[in-house]
């Protein structure tokens, strides 16, 4: 059957109109035309009959098989202009509109953490991604997305996976690069005895890692993998949340910044290990809320260490089953709030209802912020702009900052 690709999906397939409903095409671009088989409401391999102007060969030697990227067939631009028009939709379906700025993207070969299936086969180990749609591991040598650190970390990462995996079960493997060596975290693995302890403590010195965990225990710390937050060293613990590329932090970071202004007392909440909080602390006075303590420890101990700043204090709080209210939001002149992809519905709820002048809000999901802004809006503020970064590059991950403003 012939289709005609009308638009993508949030998810990056291309959308044709079939005769039960959507069909969904991966791979393809808005008007290419298009034939295969339909499986259920899927063209699993498309043949591309008229290609769009905006297609490109794939960088990757990998695209099709690994499920790491799902959009590499599209230009730069497209794909940039693309993610502006999802955060416009989102808006769009709630009755919004603002100023939406270029998409910033971050370059390639510079994701700085991924997470890795491993197992071991009868000539040595397998490590890569899992395929796309389904649980075959596919190795990624040519990978054009990820860091030459991550990389050069694999003879490591083949190493523990000999003495680590068992034939029959697939381990994970999360690696953060740093700027004093890998910081490798594995899942799923063998029981750590005295022996095999020993043992990756001898590859943790040959391989010069900076840190390594075993079964959520750390195992072995070489040296602190600091990693740099504007200028500010924090140790993150071992498998925590740090933007996907150093070009990405600094992006949200600078954006962070411009929207707080020259607040002088700032609540930052979901703060993690400090990305935002350690950053404006050079100038504002910061409340960081977080519900993990290992994510507050490693803040406090990089604000203590730390010079020139001011005062950043922590707090331990389930910001979903306990919300700042109003009457203690009215002590701040800003916000900024970056919550996970469910958003912060009841937290917004209760910024609708306060006079805090600006909120910065940080997003890596349209949709969920988009339904938290229409609450924003019907309390009084309004979105004067909206900074969309990809630093996942060809993925369909969309990330923004939003600067609300209280209407007087």
């Amino acid at each position: 059957m012939t289709f005609t690709i009308k638009h993508l999906s949030v998810h990056g397939d291309g959308i044709a109109d079939g005769p039960d409903g959507p069909i969904y095409i991966p791979f393809t671009m808005p008007g290419e035309v298009v034939d295969g088989e339909v499986v259920g409401n899927r063209l699993p391999h498309p043949k591309i009959l008229e290609p769009s102007s905006d297609r490109v060969k794939a960088p990757c030697s990998h695209f099709k098989s690994c499920g790491g990227c799902a959009l590499q067939q599209a230009s730069d631009q497209f794909l940039a202009e693309w993610k502006a028009e999802v955060v416009r939709n989102a808006l769009t379906a709630q009755g919004l509109d603002c100023t939406i700025r270029p998409t910033i993207t971050s370059p390639a070969n510079t994701r700085r953490r991924a997470t890795f299936a491993a197992s071991r086969t009868k000539k040595g180990v397998l490590i890569g991604f899992h395929g796309r749609a389904s649980g075959t591991v596919v190795e990624i040598p040519n990978c054009k997305l990820l860091h030459p650190d991550i990389m050069a970390a694999m003879p490591a990462m083949e190493a523990l996976t000999k003495i680590g995996a068992s034939r029959k079960a697939v381990i994970s493997i999360a690696i953060t690069q740093s700027d004093a060596g890998a910081d490798i975290s594995i899942m799923d693995a063998k029981e750590a005895d005295g022996p095999l302890l020993s043992e990756l403590g001898s590859l943790v010195e040959k391989f010069t890692l900076a840190r390594l965990s075993w079964n959520g225990e750390t195992v072995a710390t070489r040296v602190p993998p600091v990693q740099n937050l504007d200028g500010i060293q924090v140790t993150p613990p071992p498998g925590a949340f740090l933007q996907a590329t150093e070009a990405g932090q600094v992006t949200l970071t600078e954006a962070v910044k411009l929207a707080v202004g020259t607040a002088k007392h700032v609540l930052d909440l979901f703060a993690g290990c400090g990305t935002f909080s350690l950053p404006l602390a050079r100038q504002s006075q910061v409340l960081a809320m977080e519900g993990e303590a290992d994510l507050l420890s490693a803040l406090d101990l990089s604000w203590r260490n730390a010079t020139g700043l001011k005062t950043v204090e922590t707090e331990k709080r389930d910001l979903f089953r306990n919300p700042v209210i109003v009457e203690d939001l009215k002590h701040f002149d800003a916000v900024v709030i970056d919550p996970p992809r469910a958003g912060a519905k009841s937290q917004c709820e209760e910024l609708a209802k306060s006079g805090v002048p600006v909120i910065a809000f940080v997003s890596c999901n349209p949709v969920t912020f988009a339904r938290d802004a229409k609450i924003l809006a019907g309390g009084g503020y309004q979105i004067e702009w909206i900074q969309v970064v990809d630093q996942f590059r060809w993925s369909s991950h969309v990330e923004l900052v939003a600067r609300f403003s209280k209407v007087q």
